[in-house]
């Protein structure tokens, strides 16, 4: 039996494959190791994963935000030692999961644009190029978190249109204090922004709205994806609920940029199953 993970900031998809080609899923809540301590991946791993294992685990491919760092995919592959100490484990970041699941083995620029926002340049391969990931504080151009920040800051500085602002208070009707708490107290703050997503979505016939959410595209095509060489002569592909959502609008930004949108997919554990069937039979 071979377990795959994609680990995001909002939630963890899991796929179990058993030789015999079934294929379980569960979902957990999003871990990110440089802001939640690995008692919260073992805990929900534990109670909701592990009672699907129903034959011998001999391979982990674990791909997650926050774990490009030698040190955080330690942190990850012990967790499942703990488990499974005869497994073969490999931990992989979220990148590596969003070029194999969207480019396979040709090369492009694959992106994520979710709760939070990278981008890379595969080589069919490996990937060979990435614009530094400075987490949603102080870049993220485009994700749900940052998208959400900005919505908020002109929330409670009363800069946006009077109406929507009503309509955001009965949908969220939270103090500045409340609000403040949730983001600088409280554990997920960028799963809380990012969840406002759902209310911009469903007025995005408000000029604010639209106008936020191309601005927010166009901030992550000119900071990441127009970094990358000879970028207008390459396929670009996203993976990311954001994207998929909004994939109108991020496709018209691509299009006053001279820039080529290819495949754009709500996750990529699809994907990454298919990639991964391979390994069933080594």
């Amino acid at each position: 039996m071979i377990l795959i993970a994609d680990s995001g900031g909002s939630k963890i998809d899991w796929r179990l494959l058993t030789v015999e080609g079934t294929i379980l899923q569960a979902n957990t809540p999003g871990f990110n190791p440089y802001y939640q301590p690995i008692e919260d991946l073992i805990k929900n791993f534990k109670e909701v994963v592990i009672p699907k294992v129903t034959e011998r685990i001999t391979k982990i491919f674990f791909y997650g935000a926050g774990v490009s760092s030698e040190k955080n995919q330690m942190k990850v592959k012990n967790a499942f030692l703990e488990f499974f100490p005869e497994a073969h484990i490999e931990i992989g970041w979220d990148l590596l999961a969003a070029a194999r699941a969207l480019c396979g083995r040709e090369p492009g620029i694959a992106c994520i644009m979710g709760t939070g926002s990278n981008s890379c340049l595969y080589d069919g391969e490996n990937i060979i190029g990435n614009v530094a990931n400075l987490g949603w504080i102080l870049a993220d151009e485009g994700s749900g978190a940052n998208i959400g920040k900005k919505f908020l800051v002109d929330y409670l500085r009363q800069n946006m249109p009077e109406g929507l602002r009503s309509q955001f208070h009965e949908r969220f009707p939270f103090t500045r204090e409340e609000f403040l708490e949730k983001i600088y107290q409280q554990e997920r703050p960028s799963a809380f922004l990012a969840s406002f997503l759902r209310f911009i979505f469903q007025h995005l016939k408000d000029p604010y709205c639209y106008k936020l959410i191309y601005n927010s595209f166009s901030e992550f095509y000119e900071n990441n994806v127009m970094k990358y060489e000879n970028y207008k002569n390459l396929k670009v592909h996203f993976t990311g609920s954001v994207a998929f959502y909004f994939s109108d609008i991020l496709r018209q930004v691509a299009n006053d940029k001279g820039i080529t949108v290819k495949n754009i997919l709500e996750g990529p554990i699809a994907g990454l199953t298919l990639y991964h069937q391979k390994d069933l039979t080594k």
